[in-house]
């Protein structure tokens, strides 16, 4: 080994975790703009489309991930906790993949008509990635706790309100639609979109689990 190799081997690597988080986040906040424009679309080519974009986009954050999971390998000096750096690449890999969950479900079910309450989780599922790339922005700095604090409370309402409105819905479904497979697809679907914003959540877990251990 170089010496160069050496000293590369010592340090601090936060010119290669945080820029690969960042990328992440930003992967999130593309792949639920998409999923939006699919529930407001009722156009099943269109969909189809979108449906294409957001699994290039879900490889694009299992690349990323494999990148996070390469520098572990790589690095001794890691800017905090392995175990936490690799829980929350798995975390952000979660959320991108039923983000894409959802999106593939609509196009296999051919779910013609959205309901509202896709459209409104689709809503939350947007809101909750763009604040989990705000706390991955501010992860640089562990200085600024109180912001990624801020992003983790957020991330936590919208989860509480995706999950209001996915057992109204649910509850609905059960109570008004007659139709059995239009259930089962309606179901499915909500239930892949509920499922993104727990992911968000489990983001927020990491996340404060990080601030605690570097307080």
């Amino acid at each position: 080994m170089s010496l160069n190799s050496i000293f590369q081997y010592f340090v601090p690597k936060d010119k290669k975790f945080f820029p690969l988080f960042e990328q992440a986040g930003a992967n999130l906040i593309e792949m639920a703009k998409l999923l939006k424009e699919s529930v407001n679309s009722t156009n099943l080519e269109i969909r189809k489309e979108i449906s294409k974009k957001l699994e290039d986009l879900e490889h694009t954050g299992d690349n990323i991930t494999h990148q996070i999971h390469l520098e572990l390998g790589k690095n001794f000096i890691t800017p905090f906790d392995r175990e936490d750096i690799h829980a929350l690449a798995s975390s952000l890999d979660d959320v991108a993949d039923f983000i894409h969950g959802a999106s593939n479900r609509m196009e296999l079910y051919k779910v013609e008509k959205p309901s509202q309450a896709m459209i409104e989780i689709s809503d939350l599922i947007l809101e909750a990635t763009e604040h989990v790339a705000t706390a991955l922005y501010e992860l640089k700095d562990l200085k600024n706790i109180r912001n990624i604090t801020d992003s983790c409370v957020r991330i936590n309402s919208v989860e509480n309100k995706a999950d209001y409105i996915f057992d109204k819905a649910v509850a609905d479904l059960f109570e008004y639609e007659k139709d059995a497979i239009t259930l089962i697809k309606y179901k499915e679907v909500l239930s892949a979109m509920e499922d993104a914003t727990d992911k968000c959540e489990d983001v927020a877990n990491v996340l404060e689990s990080i601030l605690v251990k570097n307080a």
